[in-house]
């Protein structure tokens, strides 16, 4: 059984891990964002179905990934509630 220094050596290891999953999902969210500025751009005042499914899907992953990172961070929380109990 591992000690508990290696236990919280691990965890935070871990926790480290989902604060890099964290920064690439927030990347990710600042892409979708500058990609539906270009499509309202390019496609300003289009009235197509595809335009507004477009803008729909993408407001949709954006929403998505927000709610990836809120998952995260209870996990996090967690995990640093549980090595403070060690």
């Amino acid at each position: 059984m591992a000690s508990v220094a290696e236990l919280r050596a691990a965890v935070d290891a871990a926790v480290q891990q989902v604060n890099e999953g964290q920064a690439a999902i927030q990347a990710a969210r600042e892409k979708l964002g500058e990609a539906q500025q270009s499509l309202a751009a390019a496609l300003d005042g289009g009235a197509h179905e595809a335009v507004g499914t477009a803008h729909a899907s993408l407001s949709q992953a954006d929403q998505q990934l927000e709610e990836c990172f809120g998952a995260t961070q209870v996990a996090i929380e967690a995990a640093q509630t549980y090595t403070a109990m060690l």
